[in-house]
């Protein structure tokens, strides 16, 4: 075979062995991309970011549920610990709807007490005070000898009645002695008053099972809420209330 021939074959192979080496190089880094998005797929998107659920999270009212007839209200079967300030425990909160939003807004204390009244009624339990916020309508509900049994919540937007956040969730007992006298209960209040809300002190005081819950007020004229434990004298402050506007106590 002649030399020119041989060259001029060698001349035909380098194009053909350069293009299929890099055909080959172009196949094997498509796989690896595909593998690499394929592998980066399989991890749900945000997944890193997404925050653990938390008790505060935990105590919103998307979780209720009916309120049980014999023991409206009440979840616990002391008056323990659990989520308030200056205190540390844990519990199961009493996440209960006692009457589902019809969708009809309720704008006055007359109005509120007709929700609350409709919804403490079958459990044997009546209203007493109504106090309005900018936020919400609260409602003491009574038992048939007048002690205070169970707080409820009405949403002005709804009209839903539900166990109010914090205490009447976590402190209300089924039964409890109260190892705190209310008159001991009013002055941890004012003493946590002094330091936590200048210038309010305790209004009116009333006692439920497993704590105490008080009016606080500033220049006479009412301005918010807290409780007492009254197995802890631990301290719990509304925060969930917003502006007072008025009250009605029946």
């Amino acid at each position: 075979m002649s030399g020119r021939f041989l060259t001029g074959l060698r001349s035909h192979w380098v194009p053909w062995t350069v293009l299929v080496t890099a055909s080959l190089l172009l196949v094997g880094s498509a796989a690896f991309a595909a593998s690499g998005v394929s592998q980066t797929a399989t991890v749900p998107a945000g997944a890193a970011a997404r925050p653990a659920a938390t008790e505060s999270t935990a105590a919103q009212p998307t979780a209720y549920t009916a309120p049980s007839a014999a023991v409206p209200g009440t979840n616990r079967a002391n008056g323990g610990q659990g989520g308030m300030m200056g205190s540390g425990g844990g519990s199961m909160m009493d996440t209960r709807v006692w009457v589902a939003g019809n969708g009809v807004q309720v704008t006055t204390i007359s109005q509120a007490r007709a929700r609350a009244t409709a919804a403490a009624s079958p459990s044997g339990l009546h209203t007493g005070e109504v106090m309005q916020f900018s936020q919400n309508f609260y409602v003491e509900l009574k038992d048939a000898s007048g002690a205070s049994a169970a707080e409820v919540l009405v949403d002005p937007a709804t009209g839903a009645v539900f166990t109010e956040y914090g205490p009447g969730m976590m402190w209300t007992a089924r039964t409890a002695t109260a190892a705190i006298s209310a008159d001991r209960a009013t002055a941890i209040a004012n003493d946590w008053l002094r330091t936590n809300a200048a210038g309010q002190t305790v209004g009116t005081t009333d006692a439920f099972p497993g704590h105490y819950t008080m009016d606080t007020v500033s220049g006479g004229n009412t301005v918010g809420m807290l409780s007492v434990n009254a197995t802890t004298g631990a301290v719990w402050f509304h925060t969930w209330h917003g502006t007072f506007i008025a009250k009605e106590d029946a």
